[in-house]
């Protein structure tokens, strides 16, 4: 492989997460051009996405090796879809109006934490000492951003409110991965994808059909263009940009790259949104960050699908 082949996967992976991490920051911006609720923005980002899934759940359907789907696997896929985001990436959003886009993207970053917590409980996966610590490291950065947070927050109640959302929001993305291990190993991660995403589509358009007004989503055209940049630099390309990644430089590396995802975000609210960037947020960040890390390489070699599938640096797509 030459230069330029080399330097393929970890352009992708770091674009992919350059991606995922802006998607905060176009959330933000919605809010703060129109008066959105979390249901109308969710459900305008997902009819823009939905094409592009589509397509991708017929092209990997028609590979060659692709096996075919059973009864069941249909079901099983409409229901983590609703898991993982649907509901997820609704908490997501509603956490979002209350907390900072740095905040956010912090406690989306400790699902891997959430998906070793969830597999011994679930699966009686045994919890090392190593991963005990990166635990540790992990709860106690974010306790640390809480507290800095609280002290300069004008309204605390509001901040542990979007807080639990998200909090409630990874935990919920921990489960979908713990739930799909099997079956994403089984359909492959790419088609496994794009139909549990086409399955959340169906739930938020029905939320919204159910709770909503068809003339919500006739929201200003500078609305409807941080949807479509969210729909497809935030979800799909992301999404098939960060799989690639993993295909060709294995998940461990991946995941080391994902680590950035904070990073940029805290960048880009700083820049984008002025959000206030503090010593003590740095020293939390980069304690769930390396916890986090520590916790993912041990993942890795634990072998099991869900936990290969937690660290390929695919946050809560949310």
């Amino acid at each position: 492989m030459g230069l330029t082949g080399r330097w393929v996967g970890p352009v992708f992976a770091i674009t992919g997460v350059f991606g995922f991490s802006a998607k905060a920051i176009l959330v933000k911006l919605a809010y703060d051009w129109h008066p959105l609720d979390a249901v109308t923005l969710l459900a305008m980002r997902m009819l823009y996405a939905a094409p592009f899934f589509i397509a991708m759940a017929w092209w990997a359907g028609r590979r060659g090796d692709a096996k075919p789907m059973s009864r069941a696997d249909k079901w099983r896929l409409a229901l983590l879809g609703v898991i993982g985001y649907y509901l997820s990436s609704l908490l997501d959003f509603m956490g979002l109006a209350y907390i900072s886009a740095s905040l956010e993207r912090l406690v989306l970053y400790l699902y891997p934490t959430f998906v070793v917590l969830l597999s011994a409980l679930l699966l009686g996966k045994p919890i090392t000492r190593r991963a005990v610590l990166a635990l540790v490291l992990s709860y106690a950065g974010i306790a640390l951003v809480f507290v800095s947070d609280l002290s300069v927050s004008g309204s605390p109640g509001t901040l542990w409110l979007g807080g639990s959302l998200v909090f409630a929001c990874s935990i919920l993305y921990a489960l979908y991965l713990v739930l799909a291990s099997d079956i994403i190993g089984r359909l492959g991660s790419m088609r496994f994808t794009a139909w549990a995403m086409l399955a959340s589509t169906g739930a938020i358009v029905l939320h919204f059909l159910v709770t909503r007004d068809l003339g919500l989503l006739r929201a200003p055209t500078p609305v409807q263009s941080l949807a479509l940049c969210m729909a497809i630099f935030s979800t799909v390309l992301p999404t098939w940009l960060i799989a690639e990644a993993v295909r060709r430089l294995g998940a461990n590396a991946a995941a080391l790259i994902g680590s950035l995802g904070p990073v940029f975000t805290m960048g880009l609210g700083a820049s984008i949104l002025g959000e206030p960037v503090h010593g003590v947020q740095l020293v939390g960040a980069a304690l769930v960050l390396v916890g986090v890390i520590l916790v993912t390489l041990r993942i890795r070699s634990a072998g099991s699908a869900a936990t290969d599938r937690a660290q390929q640096g695919i946050a809560p797509e949310s």
